[in-house]
């Protein structure tokens, strides 16, 4: 499970990514949907394949890539509507994708939400 502050959010591109590309290839992409490259966000991206994965983020000083390629099988990605370019992640559907849970599969409890006051 990974363990990340409320804060940082996570995007998962909707586009099949070149997995010959480097940080700056990564970096351009982000920046064409319109979020800072720098923001300590968690950028996904999965090969055309569908068995590898590069995690772009941004830390004191530098980039880091996360980089994972499965020996067998292929990443079960959640459905992305039509014409977006990017779908939010939470940390544990994050985990789940990394460990290669089909998370079209997964049954989400409905979270409570307090009952809001008539104005």
């Amino acid at each position: 499970m990974l363990t990340l502050p409320q804060s940082v959010r996570i995007f998962l591109s909707a586009e099949r990514a070149d997995m010959r590309k480097g940080i700056d290839g990564l970096a351009q992409i982000v920046e064409s949907w319109g979020v800072d490259i720098y923001s300590g966000h968690l950028f996904v991206f999965v090969s055309r394949r569908g068995d590898r994965l590069k995690i772009l983020t941004w830390d004191t000083g530098g980039f880091v890539v996360y980089y994972k390629r499965l020996e067998k099988g292929r990443f079960r990605l959640p459905q992305i509507q039509a014409g977006g370019t990017t779908l939010a992640l939470t940390a544990s559907e994050l985990g789940m994708l990394l460990e290669g849970i089909d998370l079209s599969r997964v049954a989400r409890p409905r979270l409570w939400e307090p009952q809001r006051r008539a104005s």
